[in-house]
């Protein structure tokens, strides 16, 4: 079972290629998945078979000391990331997509922002055309319809297409290991070089995580949005939003505890 399937429950509505899903733990779902957190997010910041280098070479307050230096320590820092990596989970659990980097693992620091878009899935059909996803991630501890905004403005940017930077950045990851990445790294290259993907094959996604319950500015969002493409949009209601976050990273860097 997905993570999200064993932690919440979902209401999902759906317009043509609109469509926007809701999710609130179920009773119990926390607990059922709490054992699961603290790998996810580790992955998302470190390959876990160099964690469990660190582990036999250091022992766990070594590797712990490691990952440290990458995790923010700031509550909004944490905020953000932890959006970005739910985000992800669910693009690839969910949306059909894969997001074949783990962009946080490459921070220039600890407390900084990443720059471009906030996650890029990708997938190839059966016929080798390439399709994307631009996602916007936002983490409030209550969600306004400015940030909904801030979200669309930035998928609306560059045409609607990923950023060139971010997807080089993919591109070159995957371009690193050889086989199936390469020439899927490969693939993207040749998009940034031609823009040949058509609006239709670039989806948009924002995926929002908060304490309030889904504002009604999600649904107008949506409604507005361009129907030229598919668009979701995603709405995790956590109601001790702060408290869910500062827990979920001290127990990412709980190595070896419990």
């Amino acid at each position: 079972m997905s993570l999200f399937d064993e932690w919440c429950e979902c209401e999902a509505t759906q317009n043509g290629r609109k469509r926007l899903l809701k999710y609130t733990e179920r009773q119990n779902g926390r607990a059922a998945i709490a054992g699961r957190l603290p790998n996810l997010v580790r992955s998302h910041y470190d390959d876990m078979q160099r964690v469990a280098e660190d582990i036999a070479a250091l022992g766990y307050a070594g590797a712990a000391a490691l990952l440290a230096e990458r995790l923010p320590r700031a509550a909004r820092a944490r905020s953000g990331e932890l959006g970005e990596i739910l985000a992800s989970e669910l693009v690839e659990q969910h949306l059909g997509y894969s997001v074949p980097v783990r962009r946080l693992r490459y921070k220039d620091g600890r407390e900084m922002a990443l720059r471009g878009d906030d996650f890029i899935g990708v997938r190839l059909g059966a016929d080798g055309e390439l399709g994307l996803l631009k996602g916007e991630a936002k983490s409030r501890a209550n969600l306004a319809a400015a940030a909904i905004a801030e979200a669309r403005a930035a998928l609306s940017r560059d045409g609607g297409r990923p950023t060139a930077t971010s997807l080089l950045f993919v591109a070159d990851r995957l371009m690193e290991v050889e086989g199936h990445g390469a020439q899927l790294g490969r693939t993207i290259r040749n998009e940034v070089a031609n823009r040949a993907v058509p609006a239709a094959r670039i989806d948009h996604a924002i995926f929002t995580l908060s304490g309030n319950a889904a504002p009604r500015a999600l649904e107008v969002d949506l409604q507005a949005a361009g129907a030229d493409r598919g668009q979701t949009v995603v709405h995790l209601r956590i109601e001790d939003h702060q408290h869910f976050i500062r827990v979920t990273y001290e127990g990412a860097l709980a190595i070896g505890i419990g």
